[in-house]
């Protein structure tokens, strides 16, 4: 995994190095449009590279990485919406049988983002891993473009900007700053992991039951 990262920032280095904060908008979009590139690697390396390393303050790396991090974030989370508004659901309807989701289970989803779509939207933008996909299954369910677009460049903006101020602060060990986040990868990882098989075995379980004939009226 670390022989991978030192990859991704080799290429991140690059791209920063060639066109700037637009690189910082491009690949930030591409990490909240379901491609996992780390936003805990790219931000406080756009706070260093970008920020500190020509001699501006902390306060232009919150403010800078803040901005055209959630610029790109959102960018990215709005075309992982539409994908899953116009396109997701009736793929779904149609194909989720071979990967266990049920009609039963849109249904579901609906209610749960119509009831907690605003919390989902902004929290969700401060989770590592949950950030990357959430958009996609929002768009499936049809949470209003509106609030979640406002709600994910807020929580985008505090995420981006808190990360590039760390790589300000951090300087030339920016890298630091992954080594120190990557324990908190692996209870999100797993209880994303237990909620998978969880949901597996529920519906194997349901596929299990014996159909009850129904009786014929008298």
């Amino acid at each position: 995994m670390e022989a991978v990262e030192q990859a991704v920032v080799a290429f991140l280095e690059t791209v920063l190095h060639a066109i700037h904060w637009p690189g910082v908008v491009a690949i930030m979009a591409l990490e909240s449009a379901n491609i996992p590139i780390p936003s805990e690697v790219t931000m406080p390396l756009a706070g260093w590279m970008l920020v500190q390393d020509i001699g501006l303050s902390i306060g232009h790396a919150l403010l800078l990485g803040g901005l055209y991090g959630a610029l790109g974030c959102t960018l990215g989370s709005v075309a992982s919406y539409a994908l899953g508004y116009y396109g997701g659901r009736p793929l779904l309807e149609r194909y989720g049988r071979y990967i266990l989701v049920t009609e039963h289970d849109l249904t579901q989803a609906e209610q749960w983002f119509g009831r907690w779509s605003d919390w989902a939207a902004f929290i969700s933008r401060l989770l590592p891993i949950v950030r990357t996909f959430i958009s996609f299954p929002a768009g499936v369910a049809k949470v209003p473009l509106v609030r979640f677009t406002v709600l994910t460049f807020a929580g985008s903006f505090i995420w981006c900007g808190t990360l590039a101020a760390a790589g300000h602060w951090f300087g030339s060990q920016w890298e630091l700053i992954r080594t120190y986040m990557r324990p908190f990868d692996i209870p999100i990882a797993l209880a994303l992991l237990a909620g998978l098989g969880y949901y597996v075995y529920r519906h194997v379980k349901r596929a299990q039951r014996p159909i009850t004939p129904k009786r014929a009226s008298d």
